[in-house]
């Protein structure tokens, strides 16, 4: 892999700020805190950048933005405006080839799924943001990764949480295809049109919608995401789907049991499907019995369940983190939106700052590919989890 491609560049820099749109002062990108030590030796921090530079690495979920600093008093602001300034430098130092971001939070006004206009606004300023820099390429196909990658530049691949924008128009997926989206959730934690959501008590299953939805996604080509819907109907997709199926951040309720987290059964017929399980990291989510402050090493233990369950192979990891902090994005979220519930319906937990180690997207899958060093896994193996199971699931989806 070439030297990373990034010469400088910040979002929007080709307007003025404050006279042409509105400024809101952002997160650093760059060390806003301090860096999480696994306590390498010298041969292990080597053999950690060796890997990150040969192997095709791939988040398959995040949010690789910068939100204002003062999210609290101004997130909702700054996210009407839809001008959310990408984390380029942070990006380019993380030792990521790929990352799938999930669209739809600029312009954002509603909690389950956005609206039609909200994500076509979000995809259009995004694009328009990576048209005027040299660093970041959009990615429709798995060439286009490996092409970021022999070219030290990044992928970004186009995905949306939920899909209650289509309502019941079919064809809307089409269109989302063309305008360059190749993921997309059945359902974000609320029922749609599609299928129930995790937030449901009574899950329905699939609509018949929903499944003409899954068979227009297999013909398209484009990849479908079961984190955030019910079990009932992440099952009923799996089954109804010709192509394998996601769960692009999650983990596992064996470890903590909340609705959140995926039972067994769905792990394993995600597996089946030939698909893979994108380990998360966002605060509170991925805790353990074992690490009931949320960090590094308790995500490790969901990592570890999902292998001993469904094999490496089907085991990947989507952090789901953002530039910033996501705790206190949470509290705007939860204030606004109420979407605490799932997460504070668990056992109990220890509070924190910040997810150790996995606090954004710049630091996450340079401290996962320590971890896995430090804890004596194979190359192959990590080559597979950081990047490789993804690219294969991927040619078979895409």
């Amino acid at each position: 892999m070439p030297p990373t491609r990034y010469s400088g560049y910040q979002s929007f820099s080709y307007l003025r700020a404050g006279t042409d749109y509105d400024e809101f002062e952002p997160s650093p990108d760059v060390d806003r805190l301090p860096a999480y030590d696994l306590g390498l030796t010298d041969e292990e921090t080597a053999r950690t950048e060796r890997l990150l530079a040969e192997n095709v690495v791939v988040s398959l979920h995040d949010h690789p933005v910068k939100l204002p600093r003062h999210a609290r008093t101004e997130l909702l602001d700054w996210n009407r405006g839809a001008r959310l300034a990408y984390g380029y430098e942070g990006l380019s130092r993380s030792g990521l080839d790929a990352v799938f971001d999930n669209l739809g939070w600029g312009a954002c006004e509603s909690r389950n799924g956005w609206k039609w206009d909200d994500v076509i606004t979000d995809l259009g300023m995004r694009f328009c943001d990576f048209a005027h820099q040299d660093f970041v390429i959009r990615a429709e196909s798995v060439d286009d990764i490996r092409r970021a990658h022999a070219e030290g530049r990044l992928a970004v691949v186009a995905g949306l949480e939920g899909a209650a924008l289509i309502e019941n128009e079919i064809d809307r997926l089409d269109v989302l295809y063309g305008l360059g989206v190749r993921q997309i959730g059945v359902t974000y934690s609320d029922a749609n049109a599609l299928g129930s959501g995790l937030r449901e008590k009574g899950d329905g299953g699939l609509t018949g919608l929903g499944r003409k939805a899954v068979r227009r996604m297999n013909q398209l080509g484009m990849a479908i995401d079961v984190s955030h819907s019910g079990d009932r109907t992440a099952l009923e997709v799996i089954e109804a789907s010709e192509r394998p199926v996601l769960i692009t951040h999650a983990g596992a309720r064996a470890v903590w049991d909340t609705p959140r987290m995926k039972p067994d059964e769905v792990i394993r017929a995600c597996a089946e499907s030939g698909g893979v399980i994108g380990i998360e990291a966002a605060p509170y989510t991925t805790v353990s019995t074992e690490h009931r402050a949320h960090g590094i090493d308790s995500v490790m233990d969901h990592f570890r369940y999902c292998v001993d369950l469904v094999g490496i192979e089907h085991v990947a990891f989507g952090p789901d983190t953002f530039f910033g902090n996501h705790l206190d994005m949470h509290h705007v979220m939860s204030q606004k939106w109420g979407v605490e519930d799932t997460i504070r319906s668990g056992p109990e937990f220890e509070p924190v700052e910040a997810v150790a180690g996995l606090e954004n997207p710049g630091e996450c899958f340079r401290n996962i590919t320590g971890w896995l060093v430090k804890h004596g896994y194979p190359d192959d193996e990590i080559a597979a989890v950081i990047g490789g199971n993804v690219l294969r699931v991927l040619e078979r989806i895409w």
